[in-house]
């Protein structure tokens, strides 16, 4: 991944965790760097993630599933960054 700073967005209430209501192990976070936004969903039951990540110049996208929110964001940022680099 880049060697810039991950920033998430931040929230206007006093908490800046969201969950699903009436389920908060099934959790969504966002976050980017000046290049790549990252969207992270956590499993419905709180295991497992899949993230979805835009590279903001081009639009392109790439999304992977995988036991840890890290290891999907590597695979995902990986699979898009190749991606943008084929054009």
């Amino acid at each position: 991944m880049s060697s810039s700073r991950w920033t998430p967005f931040v929230s206007d209430g006093p908490s800046r965790g969201l969950h699903e209501e009436g389920n908060p192990r099934h959790r969504p976070r966002v976050e980017h760097d000046r290049d790549t936004p990252l969207v992270h969903l956590s499993g419905e039951d709180g295991t497992g993630w899949t993230t979805f990540t835009v590279d903001r110049a081009t639009r392109k996208w790439a999304v992977a599933q995988g036991p840890t929110q890290k290891v999907t964001a590597v695979e995902a940022y990986g699979d898009l960054r190749a991606r943008v680099d084929e054009t």
